[in-house]
């Protein structure tokens, strides 16, 4: 999930606010993690997200890196209503998926359409400009 907090301390965050019951502000998750673990470096390099799994990654040296993309990566600015959870990542963070190698992201789950059709056609238009395969299950009604 490279959305709420991850965002918020890569290089270009996207907008911080959220629409959740409790937490309004990606950062507060940030600040959350670091009350448990200690300060984080602001901005980190694409590849800190991994941290030890991509030397392990690169130990085992699997044929095909595929993840499961449980965030949209977009900069459009209305999320889907009703919805109360939404994660996103701004495009120009989506390399921190590079950084993990990653060569396919799966898109069926429950936040492929956290900010709506325009905001699934730009995550898909940025994994595709990445070099990155997706794919995403024909839509036909929100995730809930």
């Amino acid at each position: 999930m490279t959305g709420r907090g991850i965002d918020q301390i890569l290089p270009r965050p996207c907008s911080p606010e959220l629409y959740e019951g409790h937490v309004r502000d990606a950062r507060d998750y940030v600040r959350l993690a670091e009350r448990a673990n200690g300060s984080i470096p602001k901005p980190v390099a694409p590849g800190y997200i991994w941290g030890d799994a991509l030397e392990e990654l690169g130990r085992v040296a699997p044929d095909l890196r595929i993840v499961n993309l449980e965030t949209s990566i977009t900069r459009h600015a209305h999320p889907w209503p009703g919805k109360g959870i939404h994660y996103r990542m701004h495009p120009d963070n989506a390399t921190c998926l590079q950084a993990g190698g990653i060569h396919c992201c799966t898109l069926a789950n429950n936040h492929v359409l956290d900010w709506g059709y325009p905001g699934l056609a730009e995550t898909c238009q940025v994994l595709d400009s990445l070099g990155i395969t997706s794919r995403s299950p024909t839509v036909i009604s929100p995730a809930t």
